[in-house]
């Protein structure tokens, strides 16, 4: 009987959420084209290119709303059964809230286990392709011709990078400057090039244009070149690019690795770690939602209906919208670790969650 009722209760859900995420697509999509139509006119962009935006766009539409419409599916669900008396019936036959909870908790944790591998790996991919046309036909977040790029290539070398072309992989208005291992503070030589260019098959970069440096006090010894070649520096041109990626074309693993790169360069990584750590809080607040808003909707309502369901689920996801904004505030301001910062949402609603389960025990 229970397994009858199971499947029944899990075939609703999934079938509410997927309309639920179509209905939100559909919305999203509308309102974006919207506002993109002039640049996409202005630009003289295809047809066929802003279906292909659009498409791309889709996986970062569903990462974003797949809680709201899980919450969403829910209120529905249970809503409509409790305005029906079947919930009535249920309860009635000896069927506790626990027990009517779980179908709904396993799949909302299959969706968020789900969630967390397509909002790491499968919404980078479709970001990069995203971008990539905002950058190319809508002329906006230019990062492939990268500016002002400086990164610690070594424990004694820094490198500063004015203007990188992706397009042609040259660096443009370089800057290589070392310092001494036993002073950091002292410079021991610095090249200064109007372009630099690598060399994959020999695995090393060629300067073009340029002076080299030496500094021996009280003497600076200078000597200009039109081509140099660089053996002993640590990064490619994979590397350059990386850095100049967004937070969202990164996949965990990438993220993971600039996280790495960031602090061996002696640079603050918690904006990279709250990105990280949010999406896999967002992922898993599926979960949370269901545990926090089943209770709410089992309560039978002479009025309202779905209108009320509704309204529930609007006034949920902003108070969770909030609250994460809040937390991420402090988060990035130094003053909350990233994990507490992107995990306090969810934990907040969580014990809410708990609390009126308890209360909507009998």
């Amino acid at each position: 009987m229970l397994k009858i009722i199971d499947r029944y209760l899990v075939r609703q859900f999934l079938q509410t959420v997927l309309f639920g995420l179509i209905v939100f697509i559909i919305i999203f999509v509308v309102i974006d084209l919207m506002e993109k139509l002039d640049d996409f006119i202005d630009n003289d962009v295809e047809i066929g290119t802003i279906f292909e935006y659009y498409f791309v766009f889709i996986p970062e539409i569903i990462r974003l709303i797949l809680p709201v419409a899980v919450l969403l599916a829910a209120l529905f669900t249970v809503g409509r059964m409790s305005n029906q008396s079947e919930l009535t019936a249920l309860r009635s036959s000896g069927v506790s809230i626990y027990k009517f909870l779980v179908p709904f908790l396993v799949t909302a944790l299959i969706i968020s286990v789900f969630a967390v591998f397509f909002g790491g790996y499968v919404t980078p991919i479709a970001n990069k392709s995203k971008i990539y046309i905002e950058q190319t036909y809508l002329k906006k977040g230019i990062v492939n011709l990268g500016t002002n790029i400086s990164f610690q290539d070594s424990d004694t070398r820094i490198v500063t990078i004015t203007y990188y072309d992706t397009r042609i992989d040259q660096a443009n208005r370089v800057s290589i400057q070392n310092f001494d291992k036993d002073d950091v503070t002292r410079m021991v030589s610095r090249i200064d090039a109007a372009r630099m260019k690598y060399d994959s098959e020999k695995k090393s970069w060629i300067l073009y244009n340029g002076v080299k440096r030496i500094f021996h006090s009280p003497e600076v010894k200078m000597e200009s070149f039109g081509m140099m070649e660089l053996t002993d520096l640590n990064f490619t041109p994979e590397d350059v690019i990386k850095k100049q990626r967004k937070p969202e074309e990164m996949s965990f693993t990438e993220l993971d690795d600039f996280t790495r790169n960031q602090l061996r360069a002696g640079n603050d990584p918690t904006a990279i770690l709250i990105e990280y750590h949010s999406r896999i809080a967002l992922a898993f607040s599926s979960f949370i939602v269901v545990l926090f808003g089943i209770p709410i909707s089992a309560a039978k309502r002479r009025r309202g209906g779905l209108a009320i369901q509704f309204g529930i689920c609007l006034l949920i996801t902003f108070i969770y919208l909030v609250f994460m904004k809040i937390s991420q505030a402090f988060g990035k301001n130094g003053l909350l670790d990233p994990i507490i910062t992107s995990w306090m949402a969810n934990a907040i609603f969580l014990v809410a969650s708990l609390f009126i389960l308890f209360k909507a025990r009998k």
